[in-house]
């Protein structure tokens, strides 16, 4: 039924939560691949006074931007392989997939684009007023989404 399924992950405990569901749909349904997912936020640039640096200087902050970027992505793949690494699957295909962007944009692009069946995520489980201030990719991914989305709550959130 799920042929590739997505999970993304943050880098938190929290978020491996979604790990022996993983292994579940590995031992449990006919799945071909399952992407493992982080999305890695843009450095920031800011050019307040673009006046006043030179174009040499704009070229140093661009090129030091450049590589706080792929120091991120880097490690973000770093960590990727360390989860696939802990798995064992038995006739899956795991991958990894470092996107660039705004989580919840970049992941519903990717889960277009990358022609996704199921969503497999973990939720801190907020409500009221922490949900709204501090937001949540996972209650966006299951809004806009449009394909299943499987939510798992961490435990004791």
């Amino acid at each position: 039924m799920y042929k590739k399924i997505m999970v993304p992950l943050d880098g938190s405990e929290l978020a491996e939560c979604v790990l022996p569901h993983v292994e579940g749909f590995i031992g449990g349904c006919q799945v071909g691949s399952i992407v493992f997912v982080r999305v890695v936020e843009p450095a920031p640039t800011k050019f307040d006074d673009t006046a006043a640096i030179s174009s040499s200087g704009r070229e140093k902050l661009i090129e030091a931007t450049r590589r706080i970027e792929e120091k991120r992505k880097s490690a973000a793949a770093r960590y990727l392989k360390g989860v696939v690494d802990r798995l064992k699957p038995e006739g899956v295909q795991l991958k990894t997939e470092v996107l660039i962007g705004r989580v919840a944009d970049s992941l519903a692009d990717y889960t277009e684009a990358g022609e996704i069946d199921l969503i497999l995520i973990a939720t801190h489980g907020r409500s009221g007023l922490s949900r709204w201030v501090r937001g949540s990719i996972a209650d966006r991914i299951l809004r806009f989404s449009r394909v299943p989305v499987l939510m798992v709550r961490a435990q004791g959130a």
